[in-house]
């Protein structure tokens, strides 16, 4: 059965911390029945409308709360409804405080018409001021959560949430049926199928809410600490005996043991909130929210997956890349990409898909970014799906890292028209990490001895503080300056330096 709003509150927040800020509902409608039907809905849920507000903690944090009450009219938002909601976004707003909705309604209240439909403009309007103070604004959408709920606030959370198999969605079923004269598949409108498609962040069960909140907002309201004395490892230029073999570079990064972004998180940060992604938790996309050696950051990166069949990089997550991007720099927080890609799917659907199109938006959101950007070649860099996430302030490289517009294999077949050369193809092209660095793609080239996957535990602390010294660097650069090296940074990009 599904929880109230008491009860889903009290779940989430410290005991004895919930104040509310509701203020009694005063007016009263004239049409009977609907009267009749308010005082019902009271009588039943102990409530006076089908919201409750008000602040509370977690974890020793505050947070303004937002909770529906689905057994009062199913959680539908009337004209008072709105405006409690509003109420309760701008008093947030004005104090600053992160905000959590936990909507579960079947929309707008049928019962006040377009007045109440309007309201959904109502309530936007105050989430957008919120999320342009550069609050954070959280989304747990439970289930049901339809209509212009769905359309509106209920899904413009910087993170959205769901509750395990919720139905959620634009139009309800019995509607949709009777519209169109079929049947609405039955997972169209899951929790689980949107988040497979990118639309929902992560689907939570209402007990592991609490730490994913609390989790979440260490990350989000945490500002980084910029430090003089954290100066990246500078990038000395290597003799000949240490740059490794391109082609050997290209073997190493494809071993299943050797460590993707998921270990490399797992084993670097203090705080780590990961996200689901286009595809499932095992897509080839990582999204995170995470907090290295204080230094607290949102991560998309790329995953391979090993000892399997390489999973391509898909248009849909090169939304996910993007939607990511805007909610660090609407929070003010550093960017973190991770390349490890054999490449975007190469597909029909993908044609369809507007994969093409979905990089070269990648790309533009990366370079006009106001917020830092740090990107980390980790592994395999394969055409447009690794250069999607390249754009940045600084780039740091694993020594065994590579960027290709192809695998070798695939550069070899045009231009020998077969496989046989890419070994050679590799030496020649200028594949590897200490290359990029010479064209000024690369700012530091982290070592491997001679591989990763021989010492993962070492490289992720070596690479993990690498990161971290940098985004301190970041930190204290200022914006100005910043956004000024990147425009000549990457306006360099690909000379050769004799």
């Amino acid at each position: 059965m599904s929880l109230t709003a008491h009860q889903l509150i009290g779940l989430l927040v410290d005991p004895g911390s919930f104040v509310s800020w509701d203020d009694p509902v005063t007016t009263e409608p004239r049409d009977p029945e609907y009267r009749a039907s308010l005082t019902r809905a009271r009588e039943r849920t102990g409530i006076d409308e089908a919201v409750v507000t008000g602040i509370g903690r977690i974890g020793g944090g505050q947070a303004a709360l937002i909770a529906s009450e689905f057994g009062f009219l199913g959680g539908s938002i009337g004209v008072a409804t709105a405006e409690r909601i509003t109420r309760a976004v701008e008093q947030a707003t004005a104090a600053r405080l992160p905000l959590i909705a936990l909507p579960v309604s079947g929309g707008t209240r049928m019962q006040e018409g377009s007045a109440a439909f309007l309201c959904m403009l109502r309530i936007t309007a105050a989430v957008q001021a919120h999320r342009a103070a550069g609050l954070p604004y959280l989304t747990y959408l439970r289930n049901p959560t339809m209509g212009g709920v769905f359309a509106s606030w209920g899904t413009l959370g910087h993170l959205v949430l769901a509750e395990p198999d919720a139905r959620l969605g634009f139009l309800g079923p019995r509607v949709y049926e009777e519209l169109r004269g079929v049947q609405l598949p039955p997972d169209v409108q899951r929790a689980e199928t949107l988040a497979e498609r990118g639309l929902v962040d992560a689907v939570v069960a209402p007990e592991e809410l609490r730490e994913v909140l609390r989790r979440s907002l260490s990350v989000l309201t945490r500002r980084a600490l910029p430090s003089p004395s954290a100066v990246p490892p500078a990038a000395v230029p290597p003799t000949p005996a240490d740059r490794p073999d391109a082609w050997q570079a290209v073997l190493r990064t494809r071993h299943p043991d050797r460590p993707g972004t998921r270990e490399l998180l797992r084993r670097t940060t203090e705080e780590l909130v990961l996200l689901d992604s286009p595809g499932g938790r095992d897509g080839a996309l990582v999204r995170a929210l995470a907090v290295l050696d204080g230094q607290p950051a949102v991560v998309v990166g790329q995953q391979r997956r090993a000892g399997a069949q390489e999973r391509p990089f898909t248009a849909a997550d090169l939304r996910s890349v993007r939607r990511t991007a805007r909610f660090a720099e609407q929070l003010g927080l550093p960017l973190v990409t991770v390349v490890d890609t054999a490449g975007a799917e190469l597909s029909v659907q993908a044609e369809l898909d507007g994969v093409a199109v979905e990089i070269a938006h990648c790309l533009t959101t990366l370079l006009s970014l106001r917020t830092p950007v740090l990107a980390v070649l980790l592994g395999q860099g394969s055409g447009g799906g690794a250069l999607a996430l390249l754009p940045a302030d600084r780039v740091l490289a694993a020594g065994n890292a590579w960027l290709a517009p192809l695998p070798p294999e695939g550069a070899s077949a045009i231009v020998h028209r077969d496989g046989s050369h890419a070994p050679e193809l590799a030496r020649a092209q200028g594949i590897g990490a200490h290359d990029l660095a010479a064209v000024g793609l690369v700012d530091t080239v982290i070592p491997e001895l001679p591989d990763a996957a021989d010492e993962p535990a070492a490289f992720c602390a070596r690479l993990g503080h690498a990161i971290s010294t940098t985004l301190a660097t970041l930190a204290a650069t200022p914006t100005s300056d910043r956004l000024a090296a990147r425009t000549t940074r990457h306006r360099r990009l690909g000379d050769l330096v004799l």
